[in-house]
């Protein structure tokens, strides 16, 4: 049996992470500010704009991705079997809802806010399992790990927010440590994966140069400041703004390097290489697996 090695894939570049980033963390604030005002809590008009501002961000930079940016309206042609045309088909209905929600600031429209961005961050988690031919991005718990990851880092930006204004600082470091621990658990299962079971050799190693960082800095550390933000809320001041770039930061890094440095194509077998195609051949190539 001949065998093609994993290749890195480039069609998707930092502009692709970008999506990933700023779309997830745009529609996990919409997710986090519609529970905190369930338990509460007073939004400014700004988060929704902020969470806005990034989701039009993260579908802009995949929009100059595109060779030919104009072919862009063909993403809305596949509903019925595209996760890619489902995250756009939800998007509008979702800034609509954010910039509604600022606006007029009702309850009702908080909720409708958190809904689409609920639909939205699972659509964009969708649309890395789908892709079949990347181990990294198609294992079924990286839908877990994206949707916690989004979640942690709206629920962070929340907190930034309750610290620049002291509204509501309790409740949003609840909701950002809760998220940052879903999302450290959700990664452990995930890199779990990538322990027992065969992958490309590029995509272990990126997973473990990003694992120990980001099991410290983007998970224990920002826990450990969340959970001082409120046991001592004299302190919430330093600790919340901490724990919220730590948790952020975590969360961007890890997406970047999961979209783009560890995705490697699981590569190829031929069972019966024609006889021209033996002769032309040399050397064989080795599988990039382990």
């Amino acid at each position: 049996m001949e065998r093609i090695a994993s290749w890195h894939q480039t069609h998707w570049d930092w502009r692709a992470a970008g999506n990933f980033i700023l779309g997830g963390t745009g529609s996990g604030l919409a997710v986090s500010a519609a529970l905190a005002s369930l338990a509460g809590a007073a939004i400014p008009p700004l988060v929704f704009v902020v969470a806005a501002l990034c989701v039009m961000s993260g579908l802009g930079l995949v929009w100059l991705e595109i060779g030919r940016p104009w072919r862009f309206l063909h993403v809305f042609f596949n509903p019925a079997t595209s996760w890619m045309t489902r995250e756009s088909l939800i998007a509008p209905w979702l800034l609509a809802s954010l910039f509604s929600a600022a606006w007029w600031m009702q309850n009702p429209l908080t909720l409708l806010a958190g809904l689409f961005g609920a639909a939205f961050l699972y659509s964009q988690a969708r649309v890395l399992t789908e892709s079949k031919g990347i181990p990294a991005w198609r294992e079924r718990r990286i839908l877990a790990l994206v949707v916690t990851t989004g979640l942690a880092e709206g629920a962070s930006v929340l907190l930034l927010f309750a610290a620049i204004s002291g509204v509501s600082i309790i409740t949003a470091a609840w909701l950002a440590l809760g998220f940052v621990l879903l999302r450290g658990l959700a990664w452990a299962r995930y890199r779990e994966r990538f322990r027992r079971q065969p992958a490309p050799i590029g995509t272990r190693e990126a997973l473990e140069r990003i694992g120990r960082p980001f099991l410290l800095v983007g998970t224990a550390a920002p826990a450990a400041f969340a959970v001082l933000a409120i046991a001592l809320p004299g302190s919430a001041s330093v600790t919340a703004p901490l724990a919220a770039v730590l948790a952020i930061g975590g969360g961007w890094a890890l997406k970047h390097a999961i979209v783009t440095r560890a995705a490697f194509n699981q590569g190829f077998a031929v069972p019966h290489l024609p006889v021209y195609a033996k002769l032309r051949s040399a050397r064989g190539s080795k599988p990039g697996w382990s």
